[in-house]
């Protein structure tokens, strides 16, 4: 692993991701639709997402030269960025910075920055459903349902729900667990999945274990974002710091402590670094992705 150049393999990829984005976001769509569209998806974001997509992918074999991967990388970036479009107007967390930036609806309006956000999620789809023939109609279908799954009300929408209705209640282990798994885990796991999916004749056994890694990635993420919250300020985050607390939300270091909310996402981390080697793949294969799983538990914002 310490001889995988993860910046390297990270700047080639995401500049074919910010280049697909670029693309497949027209500036004059009708009324500035575009514009706000654009302002919410492009120059800013970890892309984490995508680029799991694109290592898991190369992991059970895909050279990355069909167009497959990427528009499923793509894709999910999109319905992530809808989410946060959503997430941070006044009816829902009412923030006003993403990225190091005003949130959308503080640039653009609300009624733009919902319109922007259901055509964010549109857009996702129409990326996984080229009619060129460059994606087999068989893939399509099953990104399609696993990436529908993930972001619908057995997946991150049910997730939020749950967030909002939790707002100053106390939540078991357990229902933080499921809450984290559909609001954040359910993206980063169908991430892995889709990767998978882009490349025909992927064994149970690989697709098991890379399930769970996926689950345990996502929790992860999560309880580092937890950390984070308490941890970092809104310049190094991107976004207001200390926002949960303010907004008395269940979180796992108001549930375990500090200390012992790092220590469980170091524990998520060794169980998804395991996940990996239970694929049975080579080491060459898993460079990126285990690589990118470090990265969630050691970032900084």
């Amino acid at each position: 692993m310490s001889s995988f150049e993860l910046k390297t393999w990270m700047q080639t990829h995401l500049d074919r991701i910010e280049m697909t984005l670029s693309e497949g976001i027209q500036q004059d769509a009708p009324a500035e639709l575009g514009q706000a569209m654009r302002y919410a998806v492009l120059d800013g974001g970890k892309r984490l997402r995508p680029l799991l997509v694109l290592a898991t992918a190369e992991a059970v074999g895909d050279s990355l030269q069909g167009s497959a991967a990427l528009r499923a990388a793509c894709a999910i970036e999109l319905i992530h960025a809808y989410s946060l479009v959503h997430d941070d107007m006044p009816c829902m967390d009412n923030d006003v910075l993403r990225r190091g930036k005003p949130t959308v609806h503080v640039q653009f309006g609300e009624a733009q920055a919902l319109l922007a956000g259901d055509a964010l999620q549109t857009l996702a789809f129409e990326m996984l459903t080229p009619q060129d023939g460059t994606v087999p109609p068989s893939v399509q279908a099953v990104c399609v349902g696993l990436l529908a799954r993930a972001s619908g009300y057995l997946g991150m929408a049910g997730g939020q729900a749950i967030d909002l209705a939790s707002v100053g209640h106390s939540l078991t282990e357990d229902q933080l667990r499921q809450m984290h798994r559909l609001k954040t885990g359910a993206l980063l796991l169908c991430s892995v999945q889709m990767g998978a999916k882009c490349v025909p004749g992927v064994s149970e056994q690989v697709l098991g274990a890379l399930t769970r890694f996926g689950q345990a990635l996502g929790l992860a993420f999560q309880v580092i974002d937890d950390v984070l919250d308490v941890t970092a300020d809104s310049a190094t985050l991107g976004k207001t710091a200390g926002k949960d607390v303010a907004a008395d939300k269940p979180t796992y270091v108001a549930l375990m402590g500090l200390e012992a909310a790092k220590n469980y996402a170091d524990a998520l981390a060794a169980e998804a670094m395991q996940a990996l080697v239970e694929t049975g793949l080579s080491d060459s294969r898993l460079g990126a992705l285990r690589a990118l799983a470090a990265m969630v538990v050691q970032r900084n914002n």
